[in-house]
């Protein structure tokens, strides 16, 4: 966008509630800082942190331009940044609004995007390609013969998640909603599928391991499947919850994880897991590589224009989604 254009079109909430609180509004170019990156959106992810955003569950300041993955070209740098330039093509899981015609991010949290990938893909796999490889690599990082339950196989993170635990050598029990979704993770590499609206998971996770329970589960649905995915797990397995599709999960007493088996479990966030350039640009490097080898597929699910973000919160949140969903400024 050229540098005398100095509004822009951005998705914001200016209270909280639901997608009715999202407008499409004019709002000033912002002029990168120091140590921050200016740049297109080309596309924007669309991520359950949104709509954890808008709805209330995460306090933001308001007015809040909402999205924080986007991928796009280098429009201008802030003071001290050396390591991209104008027209460089880049992106970011940590932009200060990605539902916009342009936003920014601090260049420790940017990285450039290799000839072989299109700003869509790099857009597609920035947070929730990262997201699956921190739990596959670092959170429980699996190894040959280790079993995972994958919850939500068939949505953006899940369909990731299967690849790469494949790839580490893990055998993987995915639950999906739909028989339609539970082809798409087979398609991805799940040894064994679980309908859970029909379907008793953990039985299924027992049944996946001869009645051991599985090594971990990765639970990006919260609520809902916490008891289930506890009750999923081998003696000392361990419960990934990253996440609150459902709503978050509800204070329980420590206590719990011994009657089930001297359980661990973690609340990680992406944040922790990409906190310094090296760490962010080493796991988007292997995300970029298998995207370019053909080692990894991204199912593009569905892409909205962003001034339809509220039609794509509602198909999100209604599960009417598999794959990525991208908005497109």
């Amino acid at each position: 966008m050229p540098e005398q254009i100095k509004a822009m079109l951005a998705i914001r909430i200016h209270e909280t509630g639901g997608v009715e609180q999202l407008r499409s509004e004019e709002i000033p170019l912002p002029a990168p800082g120091a140590g921050e990156v200016r740049f297109t959106v080309e596309a924007a992810g669309l991520n359950f942190i949104d709509t954890y955003k808008r709805s209330g569950l995460y306090a933001v300041p308001l007015p809040h331009t909402l999205g924080q993955e986007a991928a796009g070209v280098v429009t201008a740098v802030g003071a001290g940044v050396t390591e991209f330039r104008v027209g460089d093509r880049v992106a970011s899981a940590a932009a200060a609004g990605a539902y916009a015609a342009e936003t920014f991010a601090p260049v420790t949290q940017v990285v450039a995007v290799p000839a072989g990938v299109t700003t869509r893909l790099a857009a597609a796999v920035m947070l929730q390609g990262l997201t699956a490889h921190y739990l596959a690599c670092d959170t429980f990082p699996l190894k040959a013969g280790d079993t995972a339950l994958v919850h939500a196989a068939a949505g953006g993170v899940g369909l990731l998640l299967v690849q790469i635990a494949k790839q580490r050598g893990a055998r993987v029990l995915a639950t999906v909603g739909t028989d339609a979704k539970a082809a798409l993770a087979r398609e991805a590499g799940a040894d064994a599928v679980c309908v859970y609206t029909r379907e008793d998971f953990a039985a299924a996770a027992r049944a996946f391991t001869g009645g051991r329970g599985v090594d971990v589960v990765y639970d990006g649905v919260g609520q809902a499947t916490f008891g289930g995915s506890l009750a999923s797990l081998r003696p000392r397995g361990l419960l990934a919850s990253f996440g609150n599709a459902s709503g978050a999960v509800p204070p329980f007493a420590p206590l719990l994880l011994s009657q089930k088996g001297s359980l661990f479990f973690t609340r990680p966030t992406l944040a922790h897991y990409i906190a310094t350039p090296a760490e962010l640009r080493a796991r988007a490097a292997d995300l970029f590589g298998w995207l370019a080898a053909g080692a990894l597929r991204v199912t593009m699910g569905a892409t909205f224009p962003l001034a339809q973000a509220a039609e794509a919160h509602r198909a999100l949140e209604g599960r009417a989604t598999t794959g990525k969903v991208l908005l497109l400024p």
